[in-house]
């Protein structure tokens, strides 16, 4: 019965009322994928639309590209906009002092 018990507990989720502060490794693999994917699927629709003949799959194509680079953009801006408001809210961030 006690092994039942501790089993129970141990198989709880934790539920977040925030997100937390942290990307654990298994959330970078996933990151690093996501982009890898979008990459090379706007890669592939690059060197097929240039390689078509028939100009509406040529431009259906592009259009494919284009929608895999706005989603590798957005997750690097999510990323790097995340990365900033960590780093300036643990007093890390500073400016770079320019001189001239």
């Amino acid at each position: 019965m006690q092994k039942q018990q501790n089993t129970n507990t141990q198989n709880q989720q934790i539920i977040y009322q925030q997100t937390p502060a942290v990307i654990t490794t298994k959330d970078s693999l996933y990151l690093t994928d996501m982009l890898s994917w979008n990459l090379l699927a706007m890669k592939k629709a690059h060197f097929y639309a240039q390689h078509c003949q028939n100009t509406e799959l040529k431009a259906e194509m592009d259009r494919c590209g284009q929608m895999h680079q706005r989603h590798y953009e957005r997750i690097l801006n999510h990323l790097n906009t995340q990365n900033q408001n960590q780093m300036q809210g643990q007093g890390q961030y500073k400016s770079p002092n320019v001189t001239m």
